[in-house]
């Protein structure tokens, strides 16, 4: 008990802020899994599995339903795990990768995740090392082709090449509990969004680092879109906190009403080409993942 408490505050000493959940810690040992992160034995992480007594009617629970929510800023932080940087996204923005997926259960089975929620292994929740929180994605099985909607809400997974971390519900309907982990493709669902993101290249993706910047195209114009919000105040908030961190945006960025949403944009650019070098310059300043809008 001494020992896990001196772990619980060295973590929270080294990464300045307390983002992270019960169930992850630098001293924690590597389950037998092989190198490449994917599960052939179907074995568990440490004392992890099904619970003893699942719903029985697990297949009918609803997928998460995206909406827009405040992020919880002290999630958003850089941090280390495991002598591993990790740069949070800021923001609610365009991210598809593909990488492996695996699932904890009864373990860590109503402790606190990262946003501060009780982890239920039988809602339908994720974990990222990256991804702002929280945050909707969309997780499609590459071998079966099955997709789940779910709420990431924790960090995580933080051993081996593993992408993201799925609640026991969602892998179960992915049909990947008894392998342990598997192949999938994620992709972030911006609220509002989601009839103007046109579909970019999937990559194998290391959490971290590896970020997708897409293009969508509304008419005519090219700019850099930043984030969305479903107030003008967050908007206008956070292209000043913009304007302070990066002085060279400054005169660049305008916040537009679309959809119900206020996004902050960056532009106009002359072409695709510049706005894209532009979302990359951003991308490596901030951490997140830009949208390049063709409007």
């Amino acid at each position: 008990m001494i020992r896990a408490l001196l772990s619980c505050i060295v973590v929270m000493t080294l990464s300045g802020c307390g983002i992270f959940s019960s169930r992850r810690s630098p001293d924690t040992p590597k389950p037998a899994q092989p190198s490449t992160g994917v599960n052939k034995s179907g074995g568990y992480y440490l004392d992890d599995g099904p619970g003893a007594s699942p719903p029985a009617n697990i297949d009918s629970i609803a997928d998460a339903v995206p909406r827009v929510e405040p992020l919880h800023r002290g999630a958003l932080r850089p941090y280390t795990v495991m002598g591993r940087n990790y740069v949070p996204m800021t923001a609610v923005a365009p991210y598809r990768a593909r990488g492996v997926a695996s699932w904890y259960g009864r373990r860590y089975h109503g402790k606190l995740t990262a946003t501060g929620d009780a982890y239920d292994m039988y809602g339908m929740s994720a974990a990222h090392p990256t991804l702002p929180l929280p945050s909707y994605v969309r997780v499609t099985s590459v071998a079966n082709g099955k997709s789940v909607v779910v709420r990431v809400n924790d960090r995580g997974p933080f051993i081996d090449s593993r992408l993201i971390d799925l609640s026991y519900t969602a892998a179960h309907k992915l049909g990947i509990i008894a392998g342990g982990s598997a192949m999938v493709e994620v992709e972030v669902i911006v609220p509002g969004m989601a009839a103007t993101v046109a579909a970019a290249p999937v990559a194998a993706a290391s959490p971290a680092t590896d970020r997708q910047i897409p293009i969508a195209t509304e008419g005519s114009g090219v700019h850099v879109q930043l984030a969305a919000f479903g107030s003008r105040e967050n908007a206008d908030a956070y292209a000043a906190r913009l304007r302070g961190d990066l002085s060279w945006l400054d005169g660049q960025l305008q916040v537009q009403a679309r959809d119900n949403l206020f996004r902050v944009l960056a532009g106009p650019y002359a072409s695709v080409a510049e706005a894209r070098q532009n979302a990359d310059k951003i991308s490596q300043a901030l951490g997140i993942t830009p949208l390049v809008v063709v409007k």
